[in-house]
Order: structure tokens, then C-alpha cells, then sequence
């Protein structure tokens, strides 16, 4: 076995076993304590940890038994969470003696590191704790005791739930059933189940020794788990500040766990993310973000997260790219991301209204919010842009291709040219955008979402809108090609269909076949209906954050939009004879138009 690669040795002895600790960084910046879980060893942190260690002193530890550290001997009784926090007090002694560490666990990790900020002991040694996928144990207890002695159809749901996702704890009670499994075939099959659970294997990880370290941390359910389950502390308060991080497809832990958790844990800080059990592995770079930003925020002493939108938990501290983001959905739709904390990237041709949407989502809780004045017409301008946008802000987390144009009027009276210029944005912009910052997101291999605002006009034929309406039906069908092609790295497509939405598409629409004067009138006409109708901008961009939270594929909006959907599935003969109708422009204001 080979030690991490970079990495500062050293050994610490603690209640007879030797713990093997590796170091990255600078020792006088900040001290951030990673601690991996069951069956792991520390190389399950390396990616996370070569994030950080340009900013924080970074340290690793293999928990008793695994990886190079030694185990206990006899094994039984020499797992109990009283033991590990004398370890991981001794490692803090040692790597950190005159400065509290930051403490970063996942699975096992977290749960022992539950245990650490909530005995007092260990008070004044930790500044902060960020919980990855592993609760407190007496948490969990409290947990199930108000669901048993206060049960209602949910909480008695959501207990079976649990209890059925905690199989594997059953079996790690069976004595000797584990080791012979870890030792035999299980051992064997590892990297092969690793990659069917969402763990990608690496160079360094699984290790070799990962047989022995699972036989060994079967004794770390047999020696806290039914104690603790049984009696929980009441006093289990956390005593510093929480991030808590809950992978939402985890298949260990049903994220209803920590429904109570602001009464253990008053200081805390919620984040969410559509990722498997092993996000160490899955997505480093969106790891390594929030610990980033948690650690930074605790050690300036500000305050830990200005997001106050609905969907704060699942956004803050994500790159959110949003084209025609200079008014109308597009600029709502920025507003709403800033709103939920994350960092944003409003892109636009009218450089100016880029620019106003940047500064209003920094007032709005998106402090690092930036402007970008692109054409997404032009192949190269994107290009541009997404080189910069990889080298200054990292690879998108969300993309919002929104930007658009609408234009009117009988097939015969468009010109070639209004044909190249409503295929040249309306499609052409989407395919640019996910052409470029959609494939760096792919090779990524870390999830994300992209979002491409179509139209009910996508679906439902308009004699009127015969240029508009095949550009946004292309746009509706790419998406549901690219959601098919990503489905399998984790990517979800979704394709917008608002309706009628008041955004001033009245002002820059054109209509064809018509002369300055005439285009004027309709322009005014079409601007009274719109008022009338008065459907904001705000409900399309809370429809586009619900429908990445939810992986949603087609998302009709206003309630014209879901009819017409409807009666394009179910009564087609009616869809043809609504084409006949002159709409009062088309659809939709997605964004400040080129």
C-alpha cells in the first residue's frame, strides 16, 4: 500500500494503536480534519483533499483498524465512540496544537464526528463540523423514539423507510458472517459494486487493505450502535457551528433523518445535492466549495450563508450560468438562483442589462454574481465564454440556456433572414451552450443540470408563428435527445414551456409582412394583452429551480401552456384547429434579445 500521493507522514500513538496521519498544505494555514467512513480508509478524501490543500493545512487520518493504521487488540470493545474521540483529540493534538481544527466526516466519519462536537471534552479544539452522509447515533435514537411514541402515518413511513435502507446494519451484527464475506468474495467484487453504487474506484483508492478494514469496521456498528440506539444522550448538542451536506439518491440514508436537527445542532447550515452515498468520490469539486466557503466564513466570523430562497439547501455555493439573463425569464430566473446562495453568471448581449442583473443578485445573496455581454449567436463569442468561464468560475453546475427572440406573421411574409436570425438565437444559442459548457459538464463526470427554455409553442401549432414555433419545437426535442444521451452520468435535461408571460416581449418583437408603423400598433396591442394577462416572470423562474430540483423533463408553466400540452396528447384534432387562431404574439419574453 502507498501513501497518499504528496502527502506529510507521521504517526500518533494513542490507547495502543498507532494512527498513520497524512498532511497536504500549508501547516499555518487554517487545519481541516478529513475522516473517512465504513469500509474506507483515509484515500477515500484524496480528490477532496488536493481541492483544499491550496487554501487549508489538510489532514487525513485512517481510523483505528484501517488503512496503515493498527487495530485493537482484543477488536471487540475497542470501537466505541469514547475510544475514537480520544483518537481524533490526540491527531488534533498533534497536527494542531495551539488552534481548533475544522472537522469535515463522512459516513462513519460523520457519525464519530457527531460524537466529537457533542461531548464536552472535546470544546474549544473544534471550530467547525461539516456532516456528510452519517448521522449522530443519538440523534438517530431521539429520532425514533418520538416516531415510536408519538406515531402518525408520515414519521411511521418515513421509520419503515429508513429501517429498510439500514439492511446492511443487521448483517454487521452477525458474528463472523462479515469477516468471512470481506475476506472472501465481497473483498474480491468491491471496485466492480463500488462502480454500480455511484463510487467511482481511482489510482489510489480502493487500497488493498480494504478486506481487513471491512472485517474490522463491522466491530464499529456491534460496539455503539444498539447502545446507543437504545440510550441517547440527551445533552447531545453540537457546540459549534453544523454544515450538514445530504446527497439526496443516497441509498443508505433517507434524508428524513435529520427533519429535528436545528434542536441538536442550532447553528446550522443546510445543503443538499442529487448525488449517491459516496460524494467524496462523486463530486469532489462541489465538496471541496462548501467546505471552502463554510471554513472561510467561520474563520472570518461572518456569517455562514446569506440565502434566504426556497431551494438554499439545494443551490447555495452552485455555479449557475444563465443566458438572456439581461430581463424578462432570464433575469428572474438569476434572481431566483442568487436568492437560493448560489454563485451566479448572468450573461446577455446588452451589456449594461447584464450588468444590473449581476449587481441586483449580489444584493440578493449571490456576492461573487458576474456579468458576462456574449451574443450567444456567435460561435466563437461562446467559445469565449466558456473558456473563461472554466478558467475563472470553474464548470457549471446548472445551465440555463434562455436566451431568445419572438417574431410574427404568415410563413410567406418572413424573409430569409428572419428565419436565420430566430434559428440563429433560439436554437443555435442552445445548441452553442450546451455544445460547449454542457460538454464540461460531462467530462466533469460530477452531475449538473441543463435547462433550455422552449415554449407551449413547441408543441402547439400557430399559423402565425411558423419560424417561432419550429425553432422551440427543435429546442423541446434536442432537449429530450441530450436528457436521453445524459441520462446515465447523472445529467438532467428539462425543457421550459411557458405560456403568455408578462415581460415586455412587446418592445423588441417583430412582426413580419408588416410596415414601421403598422409593427408599432401591433407592438402596443400586443403589450395591453400582455398586461391584461399579467403572468410574471418570477412564476417561471420558481417552475425552472423546481423543476432541476425534481429532474423534471418537460415543464409546461401557466396554465394555458399545461392545457395545450394536454390537448396535444390527448385531442389532436383540437390542436389543428387552435392553429388556425392569430395568438396576440406568440409566446414568450425568454431573456433581452440580440
Amino acid at each position: 500500500m502507498t501513501p497518499l500521493e504528496g502527502a506529510r507522514e507521521r504517526w500518533v500513538r494513542t490507547n495502543g494503536v498507532e494512527l498513520c496521519v497524512a498532511e497536504l498544505g500549508d501547516p499555518r494555514q487554517p487545519t481541516v480534519v478529513l475522516v473517512h467512513g465504513y469500509p474506507d480508509s483515509k484515500e477515500v478524501w484524496s480528490r477532496v483533499a488536493r481541492r483544499l490543500a491550496g487554501r487549508f493545512h489538510v489532514v487525513l487520518y485512517d481510523v483505528r483498524g484501517h488503512g496503515r493504521s493498527t487495530a485493537p487488540l482484543p477488536l471487540r470493545g475497542g470501537f466505541t465512540l469514547e475510544k475514537l474521540t480520544d483518537d481524533f483529540l490526540a491527531v488534533a493534538d498533534a497536527v494542531s496544537p495551539g488552534r481548533p481544527v475544522h472537522l469535515v466526516g463522512h459516513d462513519w466519519g460523520s457519525v464519530q464526528s457527531w460524537e466529537f462536537v457533542t461531548v464536552h471534552r472535546a470544546e474549544g479544539r473544534i471550530a467547525s463540523f461539516t456532516s456528510v452522509s452519517g448521522p449522530s447515533l443519538d440523534h438517530f435514537g431521539h429520532w425514533i423514539g418520538t416516531r415510536v411514541k408519538r406515531p402518525t402515518p408520515r414519521r411511521v413511513g418515513r421509520l419503515l423507510g429508513q429501517g429498510a435502507k439500514s439492511w446492511y446494519v443487521y448483517l454487521l451484527h452477525v458474528p463472523k458472517l462479515p469477516e468471512l464475506a470481506w475476506r472472501g468474495p465481497l473483498g474480491k467484487r468491491w471496485p466492480e459494486i463500488l462502480e454500480r453504487v455511484g463510487k467511482p474506484p481511482g489510482d489510489d483508492y480502493p487500497t488493498s487493505s480494504l478486506p481487513r478494514d471491512a472485517a474490522h469496521g463491522a466491530w464499529l456498528y456491534r460496539d455503539n450502535v444498539r447502545a446507543r440506539l437504545r440510550r441517547p444522550r440527551p445533552d447531545a448538542y453540537a457546540h459549534v457551528p453544523v454544515q450538514l451536506i445530504t446527497p439526496l439518491k443516497d441509498a443508505f440514508l433517507s434524508e428524513y433523518l435529520y427533519d429535528d436537527l436545528e434542536r441538536w445542532a442550532p447553528d446550522l447550515v443546510r445543503r443538499a445535492l442529487p448525488a449517491k452515498h459516496w460524494v467524496p468520490r462523486t463530486r469532489p469539486d462541489q465538496l471541496a466549495a462548501w467546505i471552502t466557503d463554510f471554513v472561510t466564513a467561520v474563520e472570518g466570523g461572518r456569517p455562514r450563508t446569506a440565502a434566504v430562497g426556497k431551494y438554499a439547501d439545494r443551490f447555495a455555493g452552485q455555479l449557475v450560468l444563465v443566458t438572456g439573463a439581461g430581463s424578462g425569464i432570464g433575469r428572474a430566473t438569476a434572481f431566483a438562483f442568487a436568492e437560493a446562495g448560489a454563485r451566479v453568471v448572468a450573461v446577455d448581449r446588452d451589456a449594461g442589462a447584464a450588468a444590473r442583473t449581476a449587481e441586483q443578485c449580489r444584493r440578493l445573496g449571490a456576492p461573487t454574481a458576474r456579468a458576462e455581454p456574449v451574443d450567444v449567436c456567435d460561435e466563437q463569442a461562446m467559445e469565449k465564454l466558456d473558456e473563461k468561464v472554466a478558467a475563472e468560475y470553474g464548470v457549471v453546475d446548472v445551465l440555463v440556456n434562455n436566451a431568445g427572440i419572438g417574431l410574427s406573421g404568415s410563413f410567406f411574409d418572413h424573409t430569409t433572414e428572419d428565419w436565420r436570425k430566430v434559428l440563429d438565437v433560439n436554437l443555435w444559442g442552445v445548441v452553442h451552450g450546451c455544445r460547449l459548457l454542457g460538454k464540461r459538464m460531462a467530462e466533469r463526470g460530477q452531475g449538473g443540470h441543463i435547462v433550455n427554455t422552449a415554449s407551449a409553442a413547441a408543441y402547439q401549432p400557430s399559423k402565425a408563428l411558423p419560424a417561432y414555433s419550429a425553432s422551440k419545437a427543435a429546442v423541446l426535442m434536442l432537449s429530450e435527445c441530450l436528457r436521453a444521451e445524459l441520462a446515465g452520468q447523472g445529467i438532467g435535461v428539462t425543457a421550459v414551456c411557458p405560456g403568455f408571460v408578462n415581460t415586455g416581449i412587446a418592445s423588441t418583437a417583430h412582426f413580419a409582412g408588416v410596415g414601421a408603423e403598422e409593427e408599432k400598433r401591433l407592438r402596443q396591442r400586443t403589450a395591453r394583452l400582455y398586461g391584461l394577462r399579467d403572468y410574471p416572470p418570477e412564476k417561471v423562474a420558481d417552475a425552472i429551480l423546481r423543476a432541476v430540483v425534481r429532474d423534471e423533463a418537460v415543464v409546461p408553466v401557466t396554465p394555458e401552456a399545461r392545457l395545450l400540452h394536454a390537448v396535444t396528447r390527448f385531442a389532436p384534432r383540437v390542436r389543428r384547429r387552435l392553429a388556425r387562431v392569430r395568438p396576440p404574439l406568440g409566446a414568450d419574453d425568454p431573456g433581452t434579445t440580440p
